[in-house]
């Protein structure tokens, strides 16, 4: 049936990946969601006269103006997941793609002990000192909420967070700013839903099933709302507002120049033992329970003894 739809001709190769068992499709996606966003208050940034930032110290500069004018530079929920989420940006445009790749898909412990992976430890310590000190154990969406009632500056969150912003009747360009991380545009790290189809002998319900989700007219009325983005690449972007649209040229971007990779932090990269093992470290540094030397450290380790 996804031969006679030619779901290999429109969804991403990286997604497939996710998608098919040896060379079979076994599960419908419904959407790609990408990991490596920013969502700022753009009153916020007009007041401190900040812009959005194209590259690391620009964003640190940001955060310096946002903080010295009595805000929140960046809105943060202390949980394992959301310090990975802000470490896939983090090693992303410290390490670049081909990096990336390195150490949490091939987990090579080169990449994993490097010079690079410290500076990105580093960054992450910078970040620690623009949250406020109440982020331990807040949810993401908690976090978003500070950002959109003006609290805090910025959130680096999924795109899942879009979903509060138009909630709170928020617009996009007008009310909040959507960026990728600096130094990121380009590369997409991702995760997906999907719908998996077990063997229950010949079935047309599923059929039918897989068809609705992968038609065209759900993947744009499901995207709209949640915050994603389509998993075929041919749906019109028509209904979509500016971030989506960015989104869907985005990934349209990493598809066609290999750049579209899997989330470490949301377990597609590796294996989940070895993203609970980079978890456990992450957080560990990010709470100052060790330096950026002993980190990397750790996390060679940590992801040998994983896997």
């Amino acid at each position: 049936m996804a031969k006679e739809e030619g779901w290999d001709k429109v969804v991403p190769s990286a997604l497939q990946r996710f998608a098919k068992y040896d060379g079979k499709w076994v599960s419908a996606p419904v959407n790609v969601h990408s990991t490596n966003w920013i969502w700022a208050n753009k009153a916020v940034l007009d007041k401190v006269g900040a812009k959005v930032p194209s590259n690391w110290d620009e964003m640190i500069a940001t955060m310096d103006k946002l903080k010295a004018a009595g805000y929140i530079p960046l809105a943060h929920g202390g949980q394992a997941w959301q310090d990975a989420t802000i470490f896939d940006g983090v090693v992303l445009t410290t390490g670049g793609i081909d990096f990336y790749r390195k150490a949490f898909v091939e987990l090579d412990p080169k990449a994993l002990g490097s010079k690079t992976m410290e500076k990105a430890f580093d960054r992450m310590k910078q970040l620690r000192g623009y949250v406020d000190d109440n982020f331990p154990g807040r949810d993401w969406n908690l976090a978003t909420a500070m950002v959109i009632e003006g609290k805090a500056g910025m959130q680096i969150m999924g795109d899942w967070a879009k979903g509060e912003f138009l909630k709170a009747g928020n617009v996009p360009g007008e009310d909040f700013v959507c960026f990728r991380m600096p130094g990121t545009q380009g590369m997409v790290t991702f995760n997906s839903d999907q719908f998996v189809m077990f063997d229950v002998g010949k079935s047309s319900a599923q059929d039918e099933m897989a068809k609705s989700i992968m038609a065209p007219k759900f993947q744009s009325a499901f995207n709209v709302v949640k915050g994603s983005v389509p998993a075929r690449t041919d749906v019109s972007d028509a209904d979509f507002d500016a971030c989506g649209k960015k989104g869907m040229k985005d990934l349209a971007e990493a598809n066609a120049s290999d750049t579209l990779v899997g989330s470490m932090a949301h377990g597609h990269a590796a294996p989940a033992a070895v993203k609970n093992a980079v978890y456990d470290v992450v957080t560990n540094h990010f709470n100052g329970g060790m330096t950026s030397a002993q980190a990397v450290k750790a996390l060679v380790s940590a992801v040998a003894d994983a896997q």
